[in-house]
């Protein structure tokens, strides 16, 4: 449907479903694409309407989450291959279908609803912090970089608190994180895209910034991916 609103009569279009993390599976797909030489050029979008699926009795969740889209354009380019190239210097990608209970929605194919969503919060947010650190931290030992070397976190908005314990886990101050959750709620996989949109109109993103962005949500899935901007 985007490809044919776009005017686009060639190329390929598909779905990645990671829920919040969708985004950073894209990007991961997206890159994997692009190195095997299958693509050139590609428009990662991350769209979410969250509002269809609030359980608008259960004040625990329906005051989190909102609506939201967001894209990016990932373009090939020949580069030397060291930590100082444009575009994605590495992804890490993660699931543990152990804890599909602690966030998922209620519905789909096999209740024949559309469903509401369900969160243990109080489990999630202990699984999130060590789990985006933990991710964060793989991903920038397969670019050979560090937490010193990161000018910008650009987090999934998931809630200040996962947030702040995040950078704090990575020992990196909240001046150096992009955070928007106080506007949007947090969009799931439109999240990261947006937050990238924002701190670019803010100044705070610049060229050759080094960003991590990451994620964790429902299945439990999570990954991040460094890129320099």
């Amino acid at each position: 449907m985007v490809q044919s609103a776009l005017g686009m009569t060639r190329g390929f279009a598909f779905d990645v479903q990671a829920v919040c993390a969708g985004f950073i599976y894209a990007l991961a797909n997206a890159n994997a694409l692009i190195i095997s030489g299958q693509a050139r050029r590609i428009l990662v979008i991350g769209a979410e309407t969250f509002s269809r699926l609030m359980d608008w009795s259960d004040r625990t969740t329906c005051v989190l989450f909102g609506d939201g889209a967001g894209a990016l354009v990932l373009e090939a380019e020949e580069a030397p291959g060291t930590p100082q190239d444009r575009g994605i210097l590495s992804t890490d990608l993660n699931s543990d279908g152990r804890y599909k209970d602690l966030l998922y929605v209620d519905g789909g194919v096999s209740t024949g609803t559309t469903g509401h969503l369900r969160m243990e919060g109080r489990e999630v947010f202990r699984h999130a912090i060590e789990k985006l650190a933990e991710t964060a931290h793989h991903a920038l030992a397969k670019a050979g970089l560090s937490d010193e070397d990161v000018d910008w976190i650009v987090p999934h908005q998931a809630n200040i608190r996962i947030i702040e314990g995040t950078a704090r886990k990575m020992q990196l101050p909240m001046e150096r994180v992009v955070v928007t959750v106080q506007d949007h709620g947090n969009t799931s996989a439109a999240s990261i895209p947006l937050a990238l949109s924002v701190g670019r109109d803010r100044g705070q993103i610049k060229k050759g910034d080094l960003l991590v962005t990451e994620a964790i949500g429902g299945g439990l899935a999570w990954g991040s991916v460094v890129l320099r901007w």
